[in-house]
């Protein structure tokens, strides 16, 4: 690869209903994170983690003027304009940001810093959508809304520290879709958006549509950034998520997609999300977003 993956935790949990998302950044570590990249032929250095206040120490509803009933906005755009920074400088400096969520309202972070000096193609690896925005989402939780988000929807629109003017609706792809709201559906069918869902896997296989994804997300881009919610895959291979989804990817089509993405080298940027060791089972889902991020930093069978 020839160019330093740089980790940067992002223990961030004011995105998510439930509480334990935070301890994301460590599980993974712990799950064999740095071992697993350097077997890879990767070398690797830790910045440890964002410093953010616990949820309990905060108000959900204080927020900017209309803006909806985003919780803990404030928290998220503070937490998010500090990751944008960090990302942004780690691509100056010309290695690869590697982020640890942390729930996933940390991708607008990671997504304007990635965007920041580059046309950015988007690959989202999840059971959701994450297109609500603050008046159509039910729950008011902003890990259902990075996308709307960096692509300035709804009120989105009118905080600039939330979008992402370099990536446009059709450089982003939907990789195994299976749990979306109404409003999203229709919001993705007015997009430019493009979307697989887990009957698009079932029907072509996980290299095809992922091959098929990555074209879309790398024409007339500088490179994809890859998110992956550990919701994506199915809950027997991922039990510590928050919102867990029957009938997503298997261990292996997992592994199949992150080794698709390195065979293409097109990552610029990359963050891992959503693991909640709270609700896992001996760090299965810890060890298993380690050894992914791994996939997508080369590390092979031989």
């Amino acid at each position: 690869m020839g160019r330093t993956v740089r980790i940067i935790g992002a223990p961030m949990d004011y995105g998510a209903n439930r509480r334990g998302v935070d301890m994301g950044p460590s599980a993974i570590r712990y799950g064999g994170l740095a071992d697993g990249l350097e077997s890879a032929g990767v070398e690797c250095t830790d910045s440890g983690d964002l410093l953010i206040p616990r949820a309990e120490e905060r108000d959900p509803d204080a927020k900017p003027p209309r803006t909806g009933n985003a919780k803990f906005l404030n928290e998220t755009e503070d937490v998010c304009t500090r990751l944008e920074d960090q990302v942004a400088e780690t691509l100056s400096e010309g290695s690869f940001p590697l982020v640890l969520g942390g729930d996933h309202s940390i991708s607008i972070g990671t997504m304007s810093g990635s965007a920041r000096e580059a046309d950015l193609g988007v690959i989202w690896f999840d059971a959701h959508a994450d297109l609500n925005t603050p008046e159509t989402s039910p729950s008011g939780n902003v890990h259902g809304m990075p996308l709307a988000a960096a692509l300035g929807k709804g009120l989105f629109g009118e905080l600039e520290w939330a979008r992402a003017p370099r990536v446009r609706e059709e450089s982003v792809v939907y990789v195994g879709l299976r749990s979306i709201d109404d409003r999203e559906r229709e919001a993705i069918r007015d997009s430019d958006v493009t979307a697989f869902t887990m009957s698009d896997i079932d029907e072509r296989g996980i290299t095809a549509v992922v091959e098929d994804a990555i074209d879309v997300a790398t024409t007339d881009t500088d490179g994809i950034h890859v998110s992956l919610d550990l919701d994506w895959l199915d809950p027997k291979a991922a039990p510590g998520v928050g919102t867990p989804v029957r009938g997503g990817a298997t261990y292996r089509e997992a592994h199949s997609a992150l080794e698709t993405v390195f065979e293409r080298d097109v990552l610029r940027s990359m963050d891992v999300v959503e693991v909640n060791p709270i609700l896992d089972e001996q760090n299965e889902t810890g060890i298993l977003a380690a050894e992914l991020a791994a996939s997508a930093f080369g590390k092979r069978i031989l």
